[in-house]
């Protein structure tokens, strides 16, 4: 269903008018110094399930959540040395740091794709700026773009690709750097997951010390978002596609399902699914069910992503 998208200059009426669509959970498209992000306010799932839905993000990869300064990221991340040398030096820029989440930090799950580390920026961009403090809330914000489309550095790409999609693009001309940002993973050893408008020389400089360079996909160990990462898996196994639940499973439901001890969405809406679909598992996980079974879920728009993430709840388990 096609809605009016606003198109917003970025005076104090057009933030204003941004920041109530943001607090009331809905998307604006607004230019950071690399490219547009679709913004929506990082600790509503279902605010954050709706940037999936008007992307056709086809699986669930973790987002960059971007807030105003080092002090709004000590609140929801480990900071550590390194960090605060990085964030320090290149703060605000086109780095995003991965790091350790602080527990009960707020930030939905869709956000982090059930990982317990968070990807987290302070954009440069004056727009993007004044828009975080208008709103008060950390933003998740991919590209604002379709899924595997080009990046948009202006509200122009941003209005090709989404019109009709979001409620709204803030328009704050073309994007200085054109790029993503480069993507530096601190829980660990130092590790660019990816590269983007900073350099990874600078960084080591910075450092005094080299920087992994792993860019590929790897499902045991957090990575950039757009990029494959480690499943959630639940302590029970999991079925799918089940009619009904056995004798020892409990049934996560979608659409009618009678018998379900969670329903994702009795009116079988995806977005709604998607926004539930982390906190159900960790629900139907804490209840200590044997085994968990699962209602078909149609495998098309936010499907796919919902059944993927299944899949891998689902596939059979090391050790």
């Amino acid at each position: 269903m096609r809605i009016q998208t606003d198109r917003l200059v970025p005076d104090p009426s057009g933030l204003a008018r941004a920041a109530q669509i943001l607090e009331t959970g809905g998307r604006v498209a607004f230019p950071t110094e690399t490219v547009y992000g679709l913004g929506a306010n990082a600790r509503s799932d279902a605010a954050v399930a709706s940037i999936y839905a008007a992307k056709d993000r086809p699986a669930f990869n973790p987002l960059i959540v971007h807030v105003a300064d080092a002090a709004a990221v000590s609140a929801i991340a480990h900071l550590g040395p390194q960090a605060m040398t990085l964030a320090a030096a290149f703060w605000p820029g086109p780095l995003t740091l991965v790091l350790p989440l602080k527990p009960g930090a707020g930030i939905s799950p869709l956000v982090t794709a059930g990982l317990n580390s968070i990807a987290l920026r302070v954009p440069a961009s004056k727009v993007a700026q004044d828009l975080l403090r208008a709103c008060g809330v950390p933003l998740a914000a991919p590209s604002a773009n379709p899924s595997g489309r080009i990046s948009p550095t202006t509200a122009a790409h941003v209005l090709a690709g989404l019109d009709g999609r979001i409620e709204a693009v803030l328009d704050g001309g073309p994007c200085a750097v054109g790029v993503e940002s480069t993507i530096l993973d601190l829980t660990g050893t130092p590790r660019l997951l990816r590269p983007g408008g900073l350099a990874a020389e600078a960084m080591e400089d910075v450092l005094g010390a080299p920087i992994i360079i792993e860019t590929t996909a790897n499902d045991t160990r957090p990575m950039a978002p757009g990029q494959l990462t480690s499943h959630y898996a639940p302590r029970a196994p999991v079925r799918l596609n089940a009619k009904a639940p056995l004798a020892n499973e409990v049934l996560l439901g979608f659409g009618h399902a009678p018998d379900a001890t969670i329903n994702l969405s009795p009116r079988g809406d995806l977005t709604e699914a998607t926004a539930r679909l982390f906190s159900a598992l960790h629900d139907l996980d804490a209840s200590g069910a044997a085994a968990i079974a699962v209602s078909p879920i149609p495998n098309t728009g936010l499907g796919a992503a919902i059944n993927d993430r299944l899949r891998r709840a689902a596939a059979p388990r090391e050790g």
